[in-house]
């Protein structure tokens, strides 16, 4: 009887880990886009190409990115409820994953001055991209047990990480002989392959609480019932109060670091390359190390020093970006080094700090909000985690694009991300944190 009760208990434990690994595959899909479109090539290519270098792409760029994000932020919770009613995460998650792959490989006919076509073509990617999120994140608890969601969270990060440096190898010799262009549908067919495993082998469950087929009323209902009942949920309210400002700075940092790099340090195509190689990697080690932190030690504990790292890293990038001003010239002299070559050299620095927690401030947040939601709503209330994520996704890119136009200074518009950091770090001083689960 024992025996095969640890038999029992083995091919538990293998399907599992077949589940969570092929659940993660999709985060290394999915990061080929964030990587390419998002964060590097095509930011830079919309600034430096399509917009002719002048400093109003900024703020193009900024409002793309809001545009989508208010979208994705408007109908994520009708979404969540509704997949949460008719058990149809899967194949939501297929409709904007298709989304996202198609508008992605026809970037490739994007050019110079085509601005209106590009940024119609980077929302609905985006809102693909973004929206898909809601879905795939409301798997978590499905895959694993509680006391696991922090390093599950973590590795689904850390595959993603992966899957940025795979893409960024694959790139590179496109890169080399300048057909940025060509890496956009490329992007787009990493996606599609590394995805389907997911959507042959997770299951969706198919059950109906009802015969009822109005999906739009009722997940209309169902939010407005959340809503009105949001009162019995405090502590998961505060966390997403803090989550919308914290976030607004991770996202500010993911859209704009490229630009940021390339236009206030003058930094190469492959200077750029050695920068998100930096990022990405230790981003690999961020994620897996604060997941194991945040389920041995607490969320909460896990998300304040991601915070506090956080806003280390932007005040190193706020002096080391500027070589003339006290602080490098203080470095530079008692170094006896270049005063602009050291802040080139620093925003490495910058990179590596920023990777150590961006996929980390990003996993433990979600982990966070599994042990928080109620198990018969996750995806609805993921649906309101994707709506406070989506709808700071729309400010902090703005405002900072906005800065940036108006002082035609990136250094100074650096200053609010940190600004949104603080808030967040605030407010998550009134989070209760979930007590840990010690692991066996």
């Amino acid at each position: 009887m024992n025996s095969q009760l640890q038999k029992n208990n083995h091919r538990f434990i293998d399907k599992e880990k077949s589940r969570i690994f092929i659940w993660t595959l999709f985060d290394f899909a999915n990061t080929s886009y964030s990587i390419v479109v998002v964060t590097f090539l095509f930011a830079v290519y919309f600034k430096q190409t399509v917009v002719e270098g002048k400093p109003i792409g900024d703020f193009y760029w900024s409002i793309g990115t809001s545009i989508s994000m208010l979208i994705t932020a408007i109908i994520s919770p009708i979404l969540g409820a509704i997949a949460d009613y008719s058990a149809g995460k899967k194949r939501f998650l297929l409709f904007f994953t298709l989304l996202c792959i198609i508008s992605t490989a026809f970037l490739f006919f994007i050019g110079k001055g085509d601005i209106l076509t590009a940024l119609i073509l980077f929302i609905t990617a985006n809102i693909g991209f973004e929206a898909g999120l809601v879905f795939y994140d409301a798997f978590l608890p499905e895959i694993t047990s509680p006391k696991n969601y922090g390093r599950v969270s973590g590795y689904g990060f850390a595959m993603g990480y992966v899957g940025s440096l795979v893409t960024l190898a694959i790139a590179l010799p496109f890169i080399q002989k300048q057909m940025i262009k060509e890496t956009f549908p490329m992007a787009a067919l990493i996606f599609l392959i590394f995805a389907i495993p997911l959507f042959i082998f997770i299951n969706d469950s198919r059950k109906k609480t009802s015969e009822e087929r109005n999906y739009l009323k009722i997940g209309f209902n169902r939010v407005a019932n959340t809503l009105t009942h949001l009162k019995n949920y405090k502590n998961l309210a505060m966390f997403l109060l803090s989550y919308f400002f914290f976030i607004e700075g991770v996202n500010t940092v993911i859209y704009f670091s490229g630009n940021y790099a390339s236009t206030t340090l003058n930094f190469s195509m492959e200077e750029l390359i050695i920068f998100f190689i930096i990022v990405q990697t230790t981003a690999i080690v961020g994620s897996v190390l604060f997941g194991i932190i945040a389920d041995s030690y607490g969320q909460k504990k896990s998300l304040v020093l991601s915070l506090i790292i956080w806003l280390v890293t932007i005040l190193i990038a706020f002096f080391s970006s500027d070589p003339t001003n006290f602080v490098m010239g203080w470095l530079s002299s008692e170094l006896n080094y270049d005063a602009l070559q050291l802040s080139r050299n620093s925003f490495y620095l910058v990179g590596l700090l920023a990777g150590s927690v961006m996929g980390a401030t990003q996993s433990t947040s979600r982990s966070m909000m599994s042990k928080l939601t109620p198990f018969d709503r996750k995806t609805e209330f993921f649906g309101f985690y994707s709506f406070f994520g989506k709808s700071s996704a729309i400010i902090g890119p703005l405002v900072f694009g906005y800065v940036s136009y108006l002082t035609s200074n990136q250094r100074v518009a650096i200053l609010t991300i940190g600004a949104f950091f603080l808030v967040g770090l605030f407010i998550l001083r009134y989070v209760k944190d979930p007590k840990p689960t010690v692991n066996n």
